[in-house]
Parts: structure tokens; sequence; C-alpha cells
């Protein structure tokens, strides 16, 4: 029977070179010339930290991330922005995660989405994926492209495509 599986993965290295881009845009800007702003992405954890003076700055860092993981081809809903914490002195440290797997209320709308849409389809939430399984392949693509259409808040991927 036809099958494939919906994910939500990041590239690392992808992910490394847009960081390590966005270090060298900002390091060459005047606006943070003599700036003691720094950028760590935490390979383990997934998790870029950003440490800077004020608000103007962290606003330019992320937007400059965002920008570089848009020229990588990466999508930005995969970024889970926190709270900015008032690191030592006046230093503002912001705490940016990388969502890896589709949590289990986006599966639930996914799964939902896929049933309501009336395709003979069954659709069956395994760990942090969505396995769809049918007997055509139009059907799997209509479901793509279902998927595609809908906002599930963070990005998508289709793989494993068995025939």
């Amino acid at each position: 029977m036809p099958s494939f599986d919906i994910v939500s993965k990041i590239d690392g290295q992808t992910l490394d070179n847009a960081i390590n881009n966005a270090k060298k845009e900002i390091l060459n800007r005047y606006d943070f010339n003599d700036s003691k702003s720094t950028v760590d992405l935490d390979k383990k954890t997934n998790e870029i930290t950003i440490v800077t003076e004020n608000d103007m700055r962290l606003k330019a860092i992320t937007d400059s991330i965002i920008s570089r993981m848009m020229k990588q081809g990466l999508d930005a809903k995969a970024l889970d922005f926190g709270k900015e914490h008032y690191a030592a002195g006046n230093m503002i440290r912001k705490e940016i995660t990388v969502k890896e797997g589709i949590d289990k209320e986006a599966a639930k709308k996914i799964v939902k989405a896929i049933k309501d849409s009336g395709l003979k389809v069954q659709a069956s939430i395994m760990d942090d994926q969505v396995r769809v399984q049918g007997k055509k392949l139009d059907d799997l693509q209509a479901v793509i492209s279902l998927c595609r259409g809908g906002d599930f808040g963070q990005p998508l991927q289709y793989i494993n495509m068995r025939s």
C-alpha cells in the first residue's frame, strides 16, 4: 500500500551555515561597530543564543538570522523565539530554539485536516511524524498539496514515498 511520512526537520549543516553568515554580516555592519554582541548555535540542543547590548541590536540580529535562513532555503517557522532576559550588566540575552519534529497539537491538526478533506487515505501519528497511507498515489499527492496549503505552525517535509 503506498505511503509517505510528514516530518518537520531542519538540516543542521545548512542552519550552521546560515548562522555563520549572519555572524559575518553582523561583524561587518557599521551600527555594530564596538559591539559586544555574540551569536552562538548549540548543535546538540539546537538552540541559538544571542547576547547583545540593546533591543535595537537584538532585533537587527534576529532579522539577519531569519533573512540568512531564508536565503539558505530554511523556513523561519522552525524558530521558537523565547523571551529576552537581562544578563550581566546592561546585556540582553535571548535564546531561540529550533523546533525539530512535529509536536502533538500540530500532528492532530494535520490528521484532522486530512480526514476532513474526504480523501480515501489513513493518517496516523507516529512519535514526531505523521504517516499517510492510501490505495492511490493521486490521493497521496492530494494530501501533500493540502498540507502545503495549510498553516500548521511549523515547516513540513514529505519523505519516504513508497508505492
